[in-house]
């Protein structure tokens, strides 16, 4: 309700609801003061009056994130790594900050004190659960937050497209590697990568009632961009399977760390530079085309719903294609 008094030359005007911050303006003329009073009234029943924002004072940046630690990430795949993220932001003073001081500015200074530390695709990814947190917290939260500053933050990084393959004997070099290792079964696991490929998280999340042998087919019930998946199992990549055991059972008994500790030590021992697991991926969808699939049957193994990040991970070799050109007729 409005509240309309005189004080000295000037007419007053509050306006007071429930849920939000009272609203007070002066005018020279009473009609002036009555219309704007009946204008506040209306958007007041509409819920449209400017929120209270005095809450923001109160809050600080580590509030948020730990209550998105707690309450959101929990539900994520990515949960133990994101968790790690954030607590290691929650050291960092930015989170001290007041939200009603909480801007852009302030983000900016934290980007550019962490882009010493870490590259530009690193650090956004790691701003990526932030900048959602501030949406939650305006949507479910209601907290009233205008902007999102993380948002409006702008980073400038070049993208590093690796094109990183296997070259002539390395992959015999590298099975022969893993006779060392105390895991035999990453020679498989590495095999297998490239029959598939597959991700290394998917790969060691596999279990046997996944795995139609006979039809030769693998459904992956979730991906990482959240679609299921059922690729075809060439007669190499059902070679590489261990011993069946339990329809429950994981196929590969290795965690997506255990893979990539060994796959390491593995590339160490065979004195490779450069070679990292998810390379494998790369070999394998590069050596797909090779052998004439399309794009779409690349696709159905991949599980790319884009072919333009689907050409990213294809990478022809030159002395293949010289091959081709020498074979067109002059």
């Amino acid at each position: 309700m409005a509240t309309i008094r005189q004080r000295g030359a000037k007419w007053q005007v509050q306006v007071r609801r429930s849920g939000a911050r009272p609203l007070s303006k002066s005018f020279l003329r009473r009609k002036d003061a009555e219309a704007w009073a009946r204008d506040m009234e209306v958007r007041a029943d509409r819920s449209d009056l400017p929120a209270d924002t005095s809450v923001l004072k109160t809050l600080r940046l580590s509030d948020l994130i730990e209550r998105y630690r707690n309450d959101v990430t929990p539900q994520k795949r990515g949960a133990r790594v994101e968790d790690a993220v954030l607590a290691r932001m929650l050291r960092d003073p930015i989170c001290k900050t007041p939200l009603s001081q909480l801007g852009v500015p302030e983000f900016a200074g934290y980007r550019d004190r962490k882009l010493i530390e870490v590259a530009p695709t690193t650090l956004k990814r790691q701003l990526n659960p932030i900048q959602h947190m501030f949406e939650v917290a305006k949507r479910d939260w209601a907290i009233p937050i205008r902007d999102n500053p993380v948002k409006s933050l702008r980073f400038v990084a070049t993208p590093r497209l690796r094109t990183r393959r296997l070259y002539p004997g390395e992959l015999d070099r590298l099975i022969k590697a893993t006779r060392k290792c105390r895991t035999p079964l990453i020679a498989s696991i590495i095999r297998f990568a490239l029959a598939t490929g597959m991700r290394r998280g998917e790969i060691a999340s596999m279990r046997w009632h996944d795995v139609d042998v006979k039809r030769r087919r693998l459904t992956i019930p979730r991906t990482k961009n959240g679609h299921a998946r059922t690729i075809p199992l060439s007669n190499a990549a059902i070679w590489t399977l261990p011993k069946r055991s339990k329809p429950d059972n994981l196929v590969f008994t290795m965690t997506g760390n255990a893979i990539h500790l060994a796959f390491g030590r593995a590339v160490h021992r065979a004195k490779i530079d450069g070679l990292r697991f998810h390379d494998l991926r790369h070999e394998a969808i590069s050596r797909f085309f090779e052998q004439g699939l399309t794009i779409p049957e690349v696709a159905m193994i991949s599980g790319h719903r884009d072919a333009t990040m689907l050409l990213r991970y294809a990478h022809a070799r030159s002395d293949s294609v010289l091959r081709k050109l020498d074979a067109i007729p002059a």
